[in-house]
């Protein structure tokens, strides 16, 4: 939000300080939780996961640069891009019914339109910053799940409507069009 609001009005110094504060604190989540296993900022994935490495990164590349911050965002979501692709290639995103807690098996459903949204979003901005193509792919994988490119073989899309279905279940695909699920489309 900060980074939209900045383009705008990029002169803001409170709104300036707030960003340090929050890279900062992204950061020290980062040192504190992570381990060599575990590159994650908390004990969990849980929703909306590529929204913090996403934080880091665009803060890496904006408003003078900073350097640790492009650093830990980028080897944070490469570790979380791995998380999320299934045996077979296709993007898998942290399953809602009990997320993945460090240490345990991970949820396979449901998977929810957020996820490939904000991984989409992540990995196009980690291409900006790198300029590595391999950052291209993984958006082009997550986004290929709203397609039908998932554990279903179902999309998520509805051409029809122009909305985009609620959820991946364990055996269907929710009908359910609602606003979040059509907005991360």
């Amino acid at each position: 939000g900060i980074h939209e609001y900045f383009r705008r009005l990029s002169g803001d110094r409170f709104v300036n300080q707030m960003r340090e504060t929050l890279l900062q604190r992204l950061l020290s989540e980062f040192e504190q939780n992570s381990r060599p296993d575990w590159p994650w900022f908390e004990e969990v994935l849980s929703y909306a996961n590529a929204k913090l490495p996403h934080a880091l990164i665009l803060g890496g590349r904006w408003g003078g640069g900073h350097p640790r911050a492009l650093e830990v965002g980028l080897k944070s979501l490469s570790w979380l891009v791995q998380q999320q692709r299934a045996e077979a290639g296709h993007f898998r995103p942290i399953g809602s019914n009990g997320f993945h807690r460090r240490g345990e098996q991970r949820a396979q459903f449901d998977q929810q339109p957020i996820e490939a949204y904000t991984t989409v979003a992540a990995c196009i901005e980690a291409w900006y910053a790198t300029g590595d193509d391999t950052w291209m792919g993984e958006a082009r994988r997550a986004f290929e799940w709203f397609l039908g490119c998932n554990d279903l073989g179902q999309p998520l899309y509805d051409a029809t409507t122009g909305g985009c279905f609620d959820a991946l279940h364990i055996d269907r695909v929710n009908l359910n069009q609602g606003a979040e699920s059509t907005l991360s489309f």
